[in-house]
């Protein structure tokens, strides 16, 4: 009888052995239709970092020991490509497309709700469009629309089971604090909405385009838009102190190579100005010196102290493309970067 005791204890004990929280995260997946030249998975936050090899078929296993529970931002091959929560003791397993790495995500195993929560409200997110358009509304229409948004928000909550207490804390916290921000935004944005919207209209497809005039053209003299003219222009609108415009040149002289005997211009217009070169001069040259140094290629023109053109299109962050037709014409007065594979395709419909 006392050994039948004992080995029921044993036994107790080992099961509450394998039932205990773990002190770290297992963290495998597969993703599909990988670019074999994407060889790193990368989990990544605050003094934390994770390189898991990924395997030929897109597969990859590896623990994590974590300090702290957090949100971490998956990379491949040093690309952002989507983020997930962890904390130590779950077990998790991801499933994603490399084609559309985040709105194909879906993790299961312990852990995953958090995540595929999160994942979810991004998408909800996007799905309502530019938050800025609520502020055309009428304020009755605006409350009704803010409040069907905070309900439908809080709601997705209730499709998943076990979300960590921490995401839910910090979740509510972040969209109480958007949502709150929006109504005492709108009786100052409500006016200003209703003018840019107007502006906008004047920047339509097929819209006479904007002018600009006499900007210093790098390989001599001045050039305008007129000069141009019975070519297609694709405008990359600039600075030399741009991060996100510098990681977009290699595409942008990849396009302007193989488009180089067609019909279109590659026009860059460097924004940089006395604010954050000290002096107009110097502005000018760390301009000149960039273009040197980047042996960039297309046409290279300083704006300088002309800054009307990026007023009549509306410029608020760089980089931004415009693309105008033969006749001088909006085709689109914000086009997709060099990097997005869907400019081509417009090219393609125009014909070049």
């Amino acid at each position: 009888m006392k050994k039948i005791i004992l080995a029921m204890i044993i036994a107790t004990s080992f099961v509450a052995c394998n039932n205990a929280p773990k002190d770290y995260v297992t963290y495998t997946g597969k993703i599909d239709n990988h670019n074999p030249k994407d060889t790193v998975i990368s989990i990544a936050g605050k003094n934390f970092r994770k390189n898991i090899k990924i395997n030929s078929d897109g597969t990859f296993s590896d623990t994590l020991t974590l300090k702290n529970a957090d949100y971490f931002s998956v990379l491949i091959n040093n690309k952002r490509s989507g983020f997930v929560f962890l904390r130590n003791g779950f077990d998790i397993k991801l499933s994603a497309d490399a084609t559309s790495f985040l709105e194909s995500t879906k993790y299961s195993g312990r852990g995953a709700s958090s995540t595929n929560f999160l994942i979810n409200q991004v998408k909800y997110g996007r799905s309502t469009g530019d938050p800025r358009q609520l502020f055309l509304l009428e304020k009755d229409a605006f409350l009704k629309k803010i409040k069907a948004m905070r309900f439908s928000f809080d709601s997705l909550k209730t499709k998943y089971k076990d979300i960590d207490t921490m995401v839910v804390r910090t979740n509510d916290k972040q969209n109480s604090d958007f949502f709150d921000m929006l109504e005492k935004s709108y009786d100052m944005q409500h006016q200003r909405a209703k003018e840019q919207a107007k502006a906008g209209l004047a920047l339509a497809k097929g819209k006479t385009s904007p002018k600009f005039e006499n900007y210093i053209n790098y390989k001599g003299g001045k050039s305008s838009l007129a000069s141009f003219k019975g070519k297609y222009v694709y405008i990359d609108v600039w600075a030399t102190w741009c991060k996100p415009c510098l990681a977009e040149i290699p595409a942008l002289k990849s396009l302007e190579k193989k488009y180089h005997n067609k019909n279109i211009e590659f026009v860059s217009i460097s924004i940089d100005d006395e604010r954050t070169a000290g002096s107009w001069d110097k502005a000018q040259t760390k301009w000149k010196d960039m273009v040197a140094k980047k042996n960039l290629s297309g046409t290279q023109l300083y704006a300088g102290k002309d800054i009307q053109f990026m007023k009549d299109y509306q410029v608020t962050g760089i980089p931004r493309f415009i693309l105008i037709d033969p006749q001088g014409n909006i085709v689109n007065a914000n086009a997709p970067r060099p990097s997005n594979p869907s400019l081509e395709n417009t090219f393609k419909e125009l014909g070049l």
